[in-house]
């Protein structure tokens, strides 16, 4: 059976400096990457504005993105891991680079969504390689140093998102401020297009083999994300939600049944599929990969339900409401770095103290909502969302760590694309739950922007959400943990 990755790989011997650079503009457009899933967010209501745009085509401007993003994550990071992780990266930061123009400029609602699925779409395709690139140009403390850096990006990346956005709303004006948060990567995107080109390595893989794609496998694969996704991304908790929508887990039960048979088929013959379930035999990578999936559950929905709340509540303006979560980026940026370092001495217990600290500052965002008074409450939340993000900082990275640990090189960018699906994923389910419990709550108690203590509840109720999927990640940790020792 042929090696699916390719016997060589054809790459110039890197020296630390010229490693680090590398690292820095895969890691850079990683945040990119993840910039446009948080700051557009703030940009809807400009966006409706500006074209009297639907409440469906405004969540497909966002939904859109996330689902292509999904779906091109996996089968990009196979194609990544047998040929080309360079060129990949220069193609989708290309196409990402291009399509953010295309919404800048977008004349109508239909011209933006189109250009938002093709972002996506690109987005899938460079993120897989980032994962790569990292498995294969750092090795030992030098990967967990890079995967603490690349966490810290992340975080800030997430936390900082609805901040730029509302900056950048603000500078550039109620009615085109929003084309200015697309307008944004177009420099970006030229910058890091040449570096890439002049700074990454050649990983082009030798090899005579055909490129294994399974076609079946991906079609069943696309399928089965969409069933599993759509009814999640399409929740919003306000009354005009379809509730027909959640037929389709259905479907996705029975695609998934038909995905695992097929691959497993395909791969008795001999063949490579789309997903070698042989990776989940690795304990440290299913449940590393489960904890991505709890964990993007709930902290996209942490800031999401906070900026709720103190623009719909309390009145607060959307750049600063923004900026309460700065204290979550910066808190979180020095923490990554110190957890990439002690992940490789004190392993999985790194993990669950940062899951603690997480939950400590969801107890404290949801007594301060409703003990504090409203003028004290968004500098009361920006301090505990200092103590959210420490936590958060020795979550991301040093488990990014452990869930690669025993992935080898060859597979590196197929196992950090599912891993990205993971969270794809939890993002959709979490977020969908945390609005259905935040809208519906509003919506029973008839409340209204002057009437802050309806919207104290359903903070509390949608964050209640946010405290479970947490606590399952928790207890996927303290397992591993256990396992682990009892290996050892």
């Amino acid at each position: 059976m042929t090696d699916p990755a390719g016997p060589t790989t054809r790459s110039i011997p890197l020296t630390p400096a010229q490693r680090w650079r590398a690292f820095a503009v895969c890691v850079t457009v990683a945040a990119i990457t993840i910039l446009d899933l948080s700051k557009v967010n703030v940009a809807l209501p400009s966006i409706e504005e500006a074209f009297g745009a639907a409440s469906t085509e405004l969540q497909l401007i966002v939904s859109g993105y996330v689902l292509t993003f999904g779906l091109f994550l996996v089968p990009m990071g196979r194609i990544g891991d047998q040929r080309s992780r360079r060129a990949l990266f220069i193609i989708g930061l290309t196409v990402f680079t291009l399509a953010s123009v295309v919404c800048a400029l977008a004349p109508s609602t239909t011209v933006l969504l189109v250009a938002r699925l093709v972002q996506g779409m690109a987005a899938g395709i460079q993120m897989p390689q980032v994962i790569g690139l990292i498995q294969q140009l750092f090795q030992g403390a030098e990967r967990a140093r890079a995967f603490g850096l690349f966490g810290a990006t992340i975080g800030v990346a997430t936390a900082f998102g609805p901040t730029l956005g509302g900056l950048l709303i603000a500078v550039g004006g109620p009615t085109d401020g929003w084309r200015w948060i697309f307008w944004m990567n177009l420099p970006l995107g030229v910058i890091a297009i040449a570096l890439a080109v002049w700074l990454l390595p050649d990983t082009h893989r030798a090899s005579r083999s055909r490129l294994s794609l399974d076609p079946l496998g991906i079609v069943l694969f696309a399928l089965m994300i969409v069933s599993l996704m759509w009814p999640f991304l399409f929740t919003t908790g306000s009354p005009g939600d379809d509730p027909r929508r959640w037929w389709l887990l259905v479907a996705f039960v029975l695609f998934a049944a038909a995905f695992y048979a097929w691959e497993t088929r395909y791969a008795r013959t001999g063949r490579h599929p789309l997903i070698p379930f042989s990776l989940f035999r690795r304990a440290s990578y299913r449940n590393g990969t489960l904890l991505q999936a709890a964990y993007f559950a709930a902290a996209p929905s942490l800031f999401l339900l906070t900026t709720l709340y103190l623009q719909s509540g309390l009145g607060v303006s959307p750049l600063h409401a923004g900026m309460v979560s700065i204290g979550f980026a910066l808190s979180s940026a020095i923490a990554s770095w110190y957890g990439g370092t002690l992940v490789t001495r004190f392993g999985r217990s790194v993990v669950v103290l940062g899951l603690g600290l997480v939950l400590a500052c969801v107890a404290g965002l949801m007594l301060t909502a409703v003990y504090v008074p409203d003028g004290a409450t968004p500098f009361v939340m920006a301090g505990v969302m200092v103590i959210g993000g420490i936590g958060g900082g020795l979550v991301i990275s040093p488990n990014q760590t452990l869930t690669l640990a025993e992935v080898p090189v060859k597979q590196g960018g197929l196992a950090g694309s599912v891993g990205q699906l993971a969270q794809r994923i939890g993002t959709a389910v979490g977020t969908a739950v945390a609005l259905a419990l935040f809208y519906a709550t509003v919506s029973r108690e008839g409340g209204a922007p002057a009437d802050s203590t309806v919207f104290h509840d359903a903070y509390d109720y949608g964050m209640v959400s946010v405290g479970v999927f947490l606590a399952l990640a928790f207890v996927i940790a303290v397992v591993d943990l256990s396992a682990r020792r009892k290996k050892s």
